[in-house]
């Protein structure tokens, strides 16, 4: 494959020769560009040395060839690592300035970035706002690793492991290769996973099993029937998979704002996400502590919007996706058991098809192995699937085609 290998100005870069071997030793041609300010940490002879081609970071070099136009076109993939604050901006701003922000204007293939900087550049919500730019785009933004930084202090914003980025850089790749063909070629969807969080006060919050594995598979699923991937990601315990547009969002209410503000751009809505049904009235700022009189303390809960129902509503007047998938994490109790719930919230909440969890007894939460019922709200015979939690999301992505081909 041919590959660019952009490298930014910051101390990490001394990894990515690390970078580069893997990429070299792996049969790819790499052309590595790196920018002025990396120069100074690893100079253009190791580039040179390692790759077997050419270094320049300058548009003026090789003028005949004009390299930033033959470079971008010519990239199947291209790997920016580090990435650093000042590239992430330039990079969504779309300057020009120099030979690789010149090549990432002309880039026709994937463009991966693994960022590196200080915690505070990385939390800053200038940085922020780029990242989820590019994320907007369809350019895959690498989340930093945590640990010692440079000097005494440590957090996010180290460099993954070279290992790690080759990795998730060949699975964006691979990702953005889907052929054209697929059950939803050309469709977006917005995928939510992982539970929320709704804190009490500065240490606790409410919360539930939700590890998000079933949200992460239903979204790769999708990504693999060629549709562009929208991940809103609560709580999750797995990583999130390269290749997609990521939305981070903690609670229940940070969640309903993703959600709303992907519907309209949405083919697809599916809503794997646990969403806690109840949040504390109030959250203190301080930590709640026992009392000395041996009081308990008293909560009081209040309702958390229903963003399915929501969703649903707003398709109504014409502003939401063609297909809305629900979930539903049903027990059975003296009521009816969980295919009588299921049946019940598909038509309280009106979307077009509902997928069961039976829950009871410590199935489903964190597992890999599941199985799951999905309803149609067109009446036709409920269908069971189990396997683990990819083939059941391959089955409902499937069921998710064949409803938005009416």
């Amino acid at each position: 494959m041919r590959i660019v290998l952009g490298v930014g100005g910051g101390i990490a870069a001394y990894k990515v020769a690390s970078l580069l071997r893997l990429l070299t030793e792996a049969g790819h041609c790499v052309n590595v560009i790196p920018t002025e300010a990396a120069t100074r940490f690893v100079g253009t002879a190791t580039w040179e040395a390692l790759s077997g081609n050419p270094v320049s970071n300058s548009v003026w070099d090789d003028v005949d060839r004009v390299n930033h136009v033959r470079l971008g076109q010519e990239a199947e993939l291209i790997i920016i690592a580090p990435a650093t604050a000042d590239v992430l901006a330039r990079a969504a701003a779309g300057l020009a300035n120099d030979l690789l922000t010149g090549t990432l204007l002309m880039a026709t293939g994937p463009v991966f970035f693994a960022p590196a900087m200080h915690t505070e550049m990385w939390r800053h919500p200038a940085t922020q706002a780029n990242v989820a730019m590019l994320r907007s785009r369809g350019v895959t933004v690498m989340e930093p690793a945590s640990g010692r930084l440079t000097g005494a202090d440590s957090g996010p914003g180290r460099l993954p492991e070279p290992a790690e980025i080759l990795a998730a850089a060949l699975k964006a790749y691979d990702v953005a290769q889907v052929p054209i063909g697929g059950e939803l070629a050309g469709r977006t969807v917005t995928v939510t996973a992982g539970g929320t969080q709704e804190p009490l006060d500065p240490v606790r919050f409410l919360g539930n099993r939700s590890s998000g594995k079933q949200g992460i598979a239903l979204a790769q699923a999708a990504a693999a029937a060629g549709a562009h991937v929208h991940l809103i990601a609560a709580h999750l315990e797995v990583p999130v998979p390269a290749g997609l547009q990521v939305t981070r969002a903690g609670t229940a209410r940070e969640l309903r704002s993703a959600v709303l503000a992907a519907l309209p751009t949405s083919d697809i809505l599916i809503m794997a996400a646990a969403v806690a049904d109840f949040r504390p009235a109030e959250v203190t700022g301080t930590k709640i502590k026992k009392n000395d009189d041996g009081a308990d303390p008293v909560i009081t809960l209040i309702r958390n919007p229903d963003i399915l129902r929501e969703a649903v509503e707003l398709r109504r007047t014409g502003g939401g996706p063609g297909v809305i998938v629900g979930f539903a994490a049903e027990t059975g109790d003296a009521d009816g058991d969980p295919l009588t719930h299921a049946r019940a919230k598909l038509l309280r909440k009106g979307c077009d098809l509902l997928v069961l969890n039976d829950v009871g007894q410590g199935r489903v939460f964190g597992k890999d192995e599941t199985a799951v019922t999905i309803l149609g709200a067109d009446g036709s015979e409920p269908v069971t699937v189990s396997g683990s939690k990819r083939e059941v999301a391959d089955a409902v992505v499937t069921r998710v085609a064949e409803a938005l081909a009416g």
